[in-house]
């Protein structure tokens, strides 16, 4: 930028850097999904090609940021956790929140017409923060409430939408039969009414989906893919098993099942993966 007289102006900036040595956290989340899902005509309680969306979309943020070590989302939010050594974009919360926020949000336009069937009546908006987390125990705490929001929600509205969907209640009727109940209550009630056992619907639905860059083994090749689990990531035995989020980063395997998940598979054969594990790539130049 060449100088002159107007450049003064600068200095009325803030300093926005991020401290260092913490986790970075950036939630983001859709502005009025309840209109949006309707006018889409979401399947209740669980759509699984618009929660598809979601999770392509946190997919190609990944991809962009190499730093990112661990993404989670449910419904209409997902969370990004960056190293705590990241340096990307000089650790400008700003630059962080709106990069992250933008390209999510463009990432879900153009990955809706690969899962839906239905055409966009008018663009997602999706609002987005910052969180820092100074420990391990910080970070897997914030991680275990979202999960166990999915839990909470999910057996509401998969009961909600039961009772509307297949009992003929209107929604006042079926959030008065479902107020003050427990979670024995409505698992209960959807044995009795339904025959559900609650605990044998997909894990996606119940457990939000956790996404890692793992090196994938297909055969005698591995190559590197940012793939979908569906775990209980509360319990201490996932951080046994997946020791790249808080150790040296560098990504676990991933033995590939028969059939692949979709969401790897199109990154396979869009050749979006590398060769092996490399270091992570910092923004740390830009400004």
């Amino acid at each position: 930028m060449a100088c002159s007289r107007f450049e003064y102006v600068k200095s009325f900036e803030q300093d926005d850097s991020i401290l260092p040595n913490v986790w970075i956290v950036i939630r983001i989340d859709g502005k009025k999904f309840h209109k949006f899902s309707k006018t889409h005509d979401f399947e209740k309680p669980n759509d699984e090609n618009a929660l598809n969306v979601m999770n392509a979309a946190a997919t190609a943020v990944m991809q962009e940021f190499r730093d990112i070590v661990l993404a989670y989302g449910q419904s209409d939010e997902y969370s990004f956790v960056f190293r705590k050594e990241t340096a990307a974009f000089k650790r400008r919360s700003a630059k962080l929140l709106t990069y992250v926020t933008s390209l999510f949000s463009s990432s879900y336009v153009m990955q809706w017409s690969k899962w839906m069937n239905l055409p966009l009546a008018y663009a997602p908006c999706f609002d987005g923060r910052v969180v820092l987390y100074p420990s391990e125990q910080n970070l897997k705490d914030y991680l275990s409430w979202r999960q166990a929001d999915v839990h909470v929600n999910n057996l509401y509205n998969t009961a909600f939408w039961k009772l509307v969907l297949e009992k003929g209640l209107t929604n006042q009727q079926a959030e008065a039969k479902l107020r003050g109940t427990f979670s024995a209550d409505k698992n209960e009630l959807l044995f009795q009414e339904f025959g559900i056992n609650y605990n044998n619907l997909p894990a996606m639905y119940r457990k939000g989906t956790i996404l890692l860059r793992k090196r994938v083994i297909l055969g005698e090749k591995s190559r590197q893919a940012v793939v979908p689990l569906h775990e209980d990531l509360i319990s201490s035995q996932f951080w046994k098993e997946h020791t790249e989020i808080l150790g040296k980063y560098v990504p676990g395997t991933y033995n590939a099942p028969q059939t692949l998940p979709r969401l790897v598979e199109m990154q396979i054969n869009g050749k979006e993966l590398d060769d092996e594990a490399e270091e992570p790539q910092n923004l740390a130049g830009t400004s």
